[in-house]
């Protein structure tokens, strides 16, 4: 039924079961998954070029530095599980704003028929004031999304 499955992962716990739920998926398919970590992107501050940059502050170069570990480990996890379970995997890392979009984008260009994803399970103010990208891939995607709680 479905031949390539793709798996956001953020490295929550949440997203840790969702990864593991679409290798068994994927075994008993006989299908195969595509890994995806979407990280957002370098923004300078508005004092970037004053003497009072702030103590946070890094280079883009440092901060492509930091995403590339990020985006091994979190993909590393998703590779790891696939190989537990016997599946073949492939993974991808994007940057962008809207993880929502980045995860549409990577099922069609990746042409993936299945997205199994975590879903937080945020409710009332939360919800609203740090939005739902579970939520807008379920409204905007083209393919089934499978969502794991």
């Amino acid at each position: 039924m479905f031949r390539n499955i793709l798996v956001p992962t953020d490295g929550s716990a949440m997203s840790r079961r969702a990864v593991k739920r679409a290798m068994q998926l994927a075994k008993e398919q006989k299908a195969r998954v595509t890994g995806l970590w979407v990280g957002p992107v370098w923004q300078p501050t508005l004092y970037a070029y004053d003497q009072s940059v702030p103590a946070g502050f890094i280079s883009p170069r440092q901060f492509a530095a930091s995403i590339r570990k990020i985006a091994a480990r979190r993909l590393g996890a998703v590779r790891k599980a696939a190989a537990a379970a016997g599946v073949q995997c492939k993974t991808v890392s994007v940057q962008g704003p809207f993880p929502h979009l980045e995860i549409i984008t990577a099922a069609r260009r990746n042409r993936c028929d299945l997205i199994v994803m975590a879903s937080h399970g945020r409710r009332g103010i939360s919800r609203l004031l740090l939005g739902s990208e579970t939520g807008m891939v379920l409204a905007h995607a083209t393919v089934p999304v499978m969502v794991c709680r």
